[in-house]
């Protein structure tokens, strides 16, 4: 079995990715440029699982999801389906709070373009792999486009090939949980239609259903 990891606030351990971080932090004094920690329900059922924080949404506030465009479906779904206290995430003292939900990405520091490199994710997937050992059975992970998906499968030493990546998939996991896929809630994927309002909340209809079944 590989290493497991607890979130470093700290951590380094990937040299572009440091770089770059602090390329950004004296170009942005203020924003928070580290390595972003989860956020949510620390016993949560369902975990969200994102690519790597934004510019200027997570990596500015802290917080995934938080103070971008890739935020606003997220969190008013979140709140529509009774996950989270409020529809809208702006910084990480806002005093929003998630209920059975943590957040999560596959990678914890901003990449240079928007794009980890394949070693980047494998050395972040320790992190992924300690966050999902906390997580009781018959739980959800929702992995937000393919790169999540599979660093998930890669967390829990899963073949790609057995759990293909397809928008609304659903996969029985060995572990007990079940893994449902979605494309990532971005810009480019909302503003043009590729994920729709609809399209995300039929997602969610699947994971309260599953959940509510695990919790009879």
């Amino acid at each position: 079995m590989a290493q497991s990891l607890q979130f470093k606030a700290n951590c380094r351990a990937c040299p572009r990715l440091s770089h770059h971080l602090d390329e950004v932090k004296a170009q942005f004094p203020d924003y928070f440029s580290r390595p972003v920690p989860p956020f949510g329900d620390r016993a949560a059922q369902l975990l969200i699982v994102g690519l790597a924080p934004g510019l200027h949404g997570a990596n500015r506030t802290g917080r995934p999801f938080t103070g971008d465009f890739a935020g606003i479906l997220l969190y008013e779904t979140l709140y529509d389906f009774g996950f989270a206290s409020r529809a809208e995430s702006t910084s990480a003292d806002d005093g929003l709070r998630l209920t059975n939900c943590r957040i999560t990405n596959a990678v914890k520091c901003l990449p240079p373009a928007n794009k980890p490199n394949t070693d980047e994710i494998k050395t972040c997937n320790a992190f992924l792999r300690a966050e999902l050992e906390t997580m009781p059975q018959q739980s959800a992970v929702l992995a937000l486009g393919s790169i999540a998906h599979q660093s998930v499968l890669r967390a829990l030493e899963l073949r790609q090939k057995d759990f293909a990546f397809a928008h609304g998939a659903q996969h029985q996991l060995p572990t007990g949980w079940t893994l449902f896929d979605s494309y990532h809630c971005s810009r480019y994927n909302t503003q043009t239609k590729r994920l729709t309002t609809e399209m995300f909340r039929a997602i969610f209809r699947k994971l309260t259903d599953f959940l509510n079944r695990m919790n009879e």
